[in-house]
C-alpha cells in the first residue's frame, strides 16, 4: 500500500516554523476522467476534499494505472491501494446483496434511495454487507445518479424473441432479469465495451445516461437507443477507503471526506439533470440515433423477470433476504408521501 505521510511545510514566516502533517491517499477510479459525469464524479470528490481539508489529501488515478476496474474491491481490501470509487454494482458476482446498494430494477429514484440511504437503515447494511464478508473496507455513499438509459441495440427489440440468443453487456441486478428472457450477459469495463460491439463479442449493451454513452460511441454500431432504464431509475456510488487506513485518520478528517461525498451526491445528481437532454438531441439530429420507448408488455415482461431473480436471491441469501425486505418496508412508507405530495408524471 502507497499509504504516505508528507510533510507540508508552511513559510516560517508566516507560520512560525510549524509544519503541518496531510495524510495523502492513493485512490483508484472505475472510470476515466474524462467521462462525463461518472468520470468527473470521482475528480470532483478529489478536488471537493483537497479545497477543504488539511489533513488529508487524494490522488487520482484512472482504471488500470494502479489496479483493473472490477479488481478495486481486493485491492483497497487488502491495503495495495488506500481507497476506491465505484458502485458496489460491480461486486455482484462477489456478494448477491451488492447491487442493492447500487442500483434496484424498478427500484427507487434518486432522493427515495437517499432516503433509505442516509435516513433509514441503508447505510448500516451497506457497511455490514462489507464487514460480514471479510472485507476490510469503510464505505461512504459519494454520488448518485438519475435514470440510465435501457440499452443499445442494433436492431428494434419489438418482443421477448427478439432478445433470444443475444450477447449483451448489461450491470448489476438487472443482468439476471435479462438473463431470464434468454439475452446471454456479461460485465465489462467502459473501455472494453466498444471494441467488443465492434467486433461481435457482444450484440447490445447499455452502460449509462445518454451524455456518458455518447462518448463512449455506441451509436456508430448500434443505433437504437432504448428507454426507460428500469433496470437503474438511479444508481449510487460509494468510495471504499482500506478500513486500516480509514481508523488511522482523524475524526476530523473522516467527516471531511463524508462532507466532501455529501456535496458530491449533490453534483453528480445536478450534472446528470442537467446535461443529458442536449446529447440526446445531437444523437437523434447528427447521429442517426433512433430514441425508442419499451412497450408496456415488455416492461410486464422485464418486470416479471425480475421478480423472479429477487425471488430465488431472497429464498437463497439470508443477508439479502433481509435488506431487500428493509428496503420494501421504507418503501411502502414512502409511497405514502409520494403519492399524495408530487403531481402525477
Amino acid at each position: 500500500m502507497k499509504h504516505k505521510l508528507i510533510s507540508a511545510i508552511a513559510s516560517l514566516a508566516l507560520m512560525g516554523g510549524v509544519a503541518t502533517a496531510q495524510t495523502t491517499l492513493e485512490m483508484t477510479s472505475a472510470f476515466g476522467k474524462n467521462l462525463p459525469i461518472l468520470g468527473t464524479a470521482a475528480t470532483d470528490f478529489v478536488a471537493k476534499i483537497n479545497g477543504i481539508s488539511t489533513e488529508v489529501e487524494f490522488q487520482h488515478f484512472d482504471p488500470g494505472k494502479l489496479v483493473p476496474a472490477l479488481e478495486a474491491l481486493d485491492a483497497v481490501s487488502d491495503g495495495s491501494v488506500d481507497a476506491g470509487f465505484q458502485t458496489a454494482g460491480y461486486w455482484q458476482g462477489k456478494m448477491n446483496a451488492a447491487s442493492l446498494f447500487a442500483a434496484v430494477p424498478f427500484g427507487p429514484e434518486a432522493g427515495e434511495f437517499l432516503g433509505w440511504i442516509l435516513y433509514d437503515d441503508g447505510a448500516k447494511y451497506w457497511q455490514q454487507m462489507y464487514d460480514d464478508n471479510g472485507y476490510n473496507v469503510h464505505v461512504t455513499p459519494c454520488g448518485v445518479i438519475a435514470p440510465e438509459t435501457s440499452g443499445w441495440f442494433k436492431k428494434e427489440i419489438n418482443t421477448v424473441a427478439d432478445l433470444k440468443g443475444l450477447n449483451m453487456r448489461f450491470f448489476g441486478l438487472g443482468a439476471k432479469a435479462m438473463e431470464k428472457l434468454g439475452v446471454s450477459t456479461s460485465l465489462l469495463g467502459a473501455s472494453d465495451i466498444f471494441p467488443a460491439l465492434e467486433r461481435g463479442a457482444i450484440d447490445a449493451t447499455e452502460f449509462s445516461m445518454p451524455r456518458i454513452d455518447a462518448r463512449l460511441g455506441f451509436h456508430k454500431i448500434a443505433k437504437y437507443n432504448y428507454f426507460p432504464g428500469w433496470h437503474q431509475p438511479s444508481t449510487l456510488f460509494e468510495l471504499l477507503v482500506n478500513k486500516d487506513v480509514w481508523d488511522d485518520l482523524s475524526e476530523s478528517a473522516q467527516k471531511q471526506i463524508e462532507v466532501a461525498c455529501l456535496a458530491n451526491v449533490t453534483t453528480t445528481l445536478a450534472e446528470g439533470e442537467a446535461t443529458n437532454y442536449a446529447a440526446m438531441v445531437k444523437a437523434t439530429e447528427e447521429n442517426g440515433v433512433i430514441i425508442k420507448q419499451w412497450s408496456p408488455e415488455m416492461l410486464d415482461a422485464f418486470s416479471g423477470a425480475w421478480d423472479e431473480v429477487v425471488g430465488e436471491l431472497a429464498a437463497d441469501d439470508p443477508f439479502f433476504q433481509e435488506v431487500w425486505a428493509d428496503l420494501q418496508e421504507y418503501r411502502s412508507g414512502y409511497k405514502v408521501w409520494s403519492q399524495n405530495i408530487y403531481m402525477k408524471r
